[in-house]
C-alpha cells in the first residue's frame, strides 16, 4: 500500500514541474502576441483618429502658402509636424522638400508644442521647382508620419 502512496506522489509531483515547465514556457508567447496586438490597435486607432484637411493655398515667384486644418479627435505634435514628409512642384515633376530648409510651419491661433482639434498649421515653402508662371499648376502632397496623407492641385497667383 505505501508503494502506492509513494508512486502516486510522484506522479502527482512530476504533474507540477511539467505545468510550471509549460506555464513558462507559454506565458512569455502570450504576453509577447498581446503586446504586439496592443501596440499595432493603438497605431490604428491613431491613425483612424488623426484627419487633416487643406483648407486654402498660393502659390506665387518660387514660394507656396499652404493652410491645413487638424480635423480630426487628436492632437499632433511639433515633431511629427516637422516630421512630415510634404511634396510640390507641377504635377509629374516635384519633389520631397526638406523642413527647416525649404518649409517652415506656424500653428495659428494656439501654441507651438501641439497642432490641437480645430487648430490650422500654415505652411509656407520656398523651392525653385514651384512653377511661377501666373496660371500654372502646382502640386502640393503632406504625409504625417502616421500615415495620413493629403494632396491638392492649384494655379500659380499674379
Amino acid at each position: 500500500m505505501s508503494s502506492e502512496t509513494i508512486t502516486t506522489a510522484i506522479f502527482l509531483i512530476t504533474a507540477v514541474i511539467a505545468a510550471a515547465v509549460l506555464a513558462n514556457a507559454i506565458f512569455p508567447i502570450i504576453y509577447t502576441v498581446s503586446d504586439t496586438a496592443g501596440s499595432t490597435a493603438h497605431a490604428a486607432d491613431q491613425r483612424i483618429r488623426t484627419d487633416i484637411k487643406i483648407i486654402n493655398t498660393f502659390a506665387s515667384g518660387g514660394s507656396a502658402d499652404i493652410w491645413i486644418k487638424n480635423i480630426g479627435s487628436t492632437r499632433i505634435s511639433a515633431n511629427e509636424i516637422a516630421a512630415a514628409d510634404i511634396f510640390i512642384g507641377a504635377p509629374g515633376n516635384f519633389e520631397r522638400v526638406s523642413y527647416d530648409t525649404d518649409w517652415t510651419y506656424t500653428i495659428l491661433d494656439g501654441g507651438t508644442d501641439y497642432w490641437t482639434t480645430g487648430k490650422t498649421v500654415h505652411i509656407e515653402i520656398t523651392s525653385a521647382i514651384i512653377p511661377t508662371g501666373t496660371g500654372d499648376t502646382v502640386y502640393f502632397q503632406i504625409v504625417l508620419p502616421g500615415g495620413s496623407v493629403r494632396s491638392t492641385e492649384f494655379t500659380v497667383g499674379g
